[in-house]
């Protein structure tokens, strides 16, 4: 199976880059299932279920969040209609929404998506180990599952990298989102776990983390509020991680960074 996950998708330019470049990645790499992180794709300020909508008309199967995924309010009428949205599933248990779902290609394969965030700098949520060893318990790879992907909100790499360790051998893929910049650790774990820490976003990398850089310098230079920090419309680099599973064992046989249009050096699968 054929698997991409796109970073965070940072407003409109991130939006463009996804319905630029997707229907060509889903073409020339054969892929089945195609997860993307949404929670910023509003101006950099959460998701609205139109744009949700967008986002699944331009290819996408399954949208992740992390802790921008309430602000905007509608989103919480969303997730009682829409299963192809998942929120991190370490809220608590009465938050709108589920953080781990499955869902069938349209070749008749069932990919798992757990979503959950990270601690370290981030929300006191519930403990995220935890969380995924809850839903590894109920999803597990090879009965139930032809494959299963894991998006690992959060700042610190220590805590994504831990939590890639900790499944290795029980998951397709485990990747990290969030910080906005892809990291160069692409791999596959001893036990066949393809991991990255972080896909980086899709949005427009002229900018500081995917928003205006002019006021992003005078917020750290001056310490004073600057009022509200909207994505930069720039050209969008589309960022990814593509990984090619065992038909069999639903374990990662390779992995690939994807890196396309904008300003990044381009990198693309041989």
């Amino acid at each position: 199976m054929n698997l991409l996950f796109c970073g965070d998708v940072m407003g409109r330019a991130g939006r463009l880059a996804i319905e630029t470049h997707l229907p060509r990645l889903k073409r020339e790499l054969m892929l089945d299932f195609v997860i993307a992180n949404g929670e910023n794709a509003a101006g950099g300020y959460g998701i609205t279920g139109a744009l949700c909508q967008e986002l699944f008309d331009a290819g996408v199967d399954v949208i992740t969040s992390g802790n921008h995924i309430w602000d905007q309010r509608e989103i919480v009428t969303v997730f009682a209609r829409e299963p192809r949205l998942l929120r991190p599933q370490n809220y608590p248990a009465a938050t709108p929404g589920t953080g781990v779902n499955r869902y069938q290609t349209q070749r008749g394969q069932t990919v798992a998506v757990i979503n959950v965030m990270g601690r370290l700098f981030m929300d006191p949520l519930d403990d995220p180990f935890a969380c995924v060893e809850a839903a590894l318990a109920a999803h597990a790879l090879g009965a139930g599952a032809d494959a299963i992907v894991i998006d690992v909100h959060g700042e610190a790499a220590s805590e994504k990298q831990a939590i890639a360790h900790m499944v290795d051998g029980r998951a397709s893929l485990v990747v990290g989102s969030h910080t906005h910049s892809p990291t160069a650790d692409s791999m596959i774990l001893d036990g066949g776990t393809a991991f990255q820490t972080d896909a980086g976003m899709c949005g427009d990398y002229n900018s500081v983390i995917g928003g205006d850089r002019q006021l992003w310098v005078e917020k750290f230079r001056s310490k004073m509020p600057v009022g509200r920090i909207n994505s930069s419309d720039g050209e969008g680099t589309l960022c990814a991680v593509f990984i090619e599973t065992v038909e069999h064992s639903g374990l990662a046989r390779r992995i690939a960074p994807v890196v396309v249009g904008g300003r990044l050096a381009q990198r693309w699968p041989g």
